[in-house]
């Protein structure tokens, strides 16, 4: 069940004078992260061949760090929810947390039950870290229950993200293979070493894709680099090799990138479907979809399709009230009818394709498909080795015949940009984020200095000033909170290097 990891590994605290466990150990975690045994097969109670269809869910959660403490500290926004309760939605914030540890006790009741269920859990690292500031490592430890104990390891798949959610298409570069590092030292911190080596599966925050071929490269070469296998992809994010949207939907897609240079790279995408979020998950529509679709041919072998849907785990008033009830619901409907290893099945995004493979289905057997805007972009350059310069007028050319085109990337809504509008915000995270590397890189030869308290320190809030949420939110607060990072990030790095 367990993938081998080197031994002598440290144990990492997760807090470390004050601040989160998210760098000094990065060729342990490499060689943890490139563990090549199975994840899920030697453990499933699944076999494909028994099967029609099968689904899968994910929680995503989130609250982002903000310098909100009584003093300005950097304290997680659920614990700032905690200490205003009269404003806004504040009263949420029990709600809120008993929503971040709930499926540490849903799932082990639905295996004593008799069930056979599965879900993929996405946590930002501002929420592990908030977690364990305000005192709350309670939640922690339980969530570490279905995490670590063999029991339930069967039932539950971690997906790797951005420590800082932060919106990959607009992300300065060099820092997008930092956040993937950041969460997965963080996580090891707190999960262990052979949790860690399961994590097979990537969730972008707000599901952004950037369709900048370079942007793109970069990033799917950070995620090979950190030991994923593959990646949520939402639906619109993505095209055919044409240009058409996706046939079919419900297999997984072969994502295939390539560089202004010609340099070209794949990772297997996992497809979500459109749709209202938390609704489809709160109400298991992935489930009931599930029962309406036939087996399906990859080359010459037959296989179930998968219905995939992330939502919120904790927004809104479906997922803190309705999703309960039907998560439960679903699984005792799925053992009434088969034990809930026949007909439809909840799988993980890894287990199902483990269990492809075993069947012998090679990734390049998947439909091909490319980020959003690619077969116009390709189509418009003189060669696919032209080089960046070229590129650039390849995007010029097309914006002035389909105004409608962008290279902005794309998340889990076609209406809103994370570039637009937020010039207030980008401006200042991408200065310094060019600090901290003029500062920061030349000393990446020195032993040891991303163990130092100062490394640390600097990467925190550089990571941190790229959360979303300082865009998401709009300005007022959030954007003064943004300020304060960037004055504060700017002051360490000025001071300390």
């Amino acid at each position: 069940m367990t993938s081998s990891i080197p031994s002598g590994l440290p144990n990492l605290p997760d807090l470390m004078d004050g601040l989160p466990s998210i760098s000094g150990w990065e060729t342990q975690v490499h060689s943890v992260a490139h563990g090549r045994s199975s994840v899920f097969l030697t453990g499933t109670n699944i076999d494909l061949k028994n099967i029609t269809t099968a689904f899968a869910i994910a929680l995503h959660m989130h609250q982002p760090t903000i310098p909100g403490g009584s003093q300005g500290e950097l304290i997680g926004h659920l614990q700032y929810m905690f200490e205003h309760p009269n404003e806004g939605d504040n009263h949420n914030a029990g709600p809120f947390a008993s929503c971040y540890e709930r499926m540490s006790e849903i799932i082990p009741e639905l295996v004593a039950q008799g069930c056979n269920p599965r879900v993929m859990l996405d946590y930002s690292g501002n929420l592990l870290w908030g977690l364990r500031q305000m005192g709350r490592g309670d939640i922690l430890d339980n969530l570490k229950r279905i995490t670590v104990d063999a029991a339930y390891q069967p039932y539950v798949e971690w997906l790797g993200t951005m420590w800082s959610h932060a919106v990959v298409p607009s992300t300065p570069i060099p820092d997008i293979k930092l956040h993937i590092q950041a969460w997965r030292h963080h996580f090891a911190s707190i999960f262990g070493w052979e949790a860690l080596a399961r994590v097979k599966g990537f969730s972008p925050p707000e599901m952004a894709l950037p369709n900048h071929p370079d942007t793109l490269f970069e990033y799917v070469k950070a995620l090979l680099d950190s030991g994923y296998r593959w990646l949520l992809v939402q639906e619109h994010s993505v095209e055919t090799l044409n240009g058409q949207s996706l046939s079919y939907k419900h297999l997984p897609h072969r994502l295939l990138v390539r560089n202004s240079r010609g340099e070209t790279i794949g990772i297997t995408a996992l497809i979500k479907t459109q749709g209202s979020d938390t609704k489809l998950v709160a109400q298991m529509q992935p489930f009931y979809e599930a029962k309406s679709l036939p087996r399906v041919s990859l080359g010459t072998i037959s296989v179930p399709p998968l219905v995939t849907q992330i939502g919120d785990g904790e927004n809104g008033g479906v997922m803190m009230n309705e999703f309960p009830g039907g998560f439960r619901k679903a699984w005792h409907e799925m053992g009434q009818q088969g034990r809930g290893t026949s007909g439809v099945v909840g799988l993980t995004g890894t287990e199902y394709l483990e269990l492809l493979e075993a069947l012998g289905c090679t990734p390049d057997m998947f439909p091909a498909c490319q980020a959003i805007g690619q077969y116009q972009l390709w189509n418009s350059m003189p060669s696919p080795t032209s080089g960046p310069r070229a590129v650039d007028q390849a995007i010029e050319a097309v914006k002035r015949a389909n105004p409608n085109f962008h290279m902005e990337g794309a998340s889990w809504t076609n209406d809103r940009s994370w570039v637009r509008g937020y010039e207030n915000v980008l401006g200042p995270m991408h200065r310094l984020s060019a600090l901290f590397h003029e500062k920061i890189d030349p000393l990446m030869a020195t032993e040891g200095i991303t163990k130092q308290f100062r490394y640390r320190n600097a990467l925190l809030h550089n990571l941190l000033l790229q959360s979303s949420d300082f865009r998401y939110w709009g300005k007022g607060a959030w954007t003064d909170y943004a300020k304060e990072i960037y004055r504060r990030g700017q002051a360490i790095l000025a001071s300390d290097f």
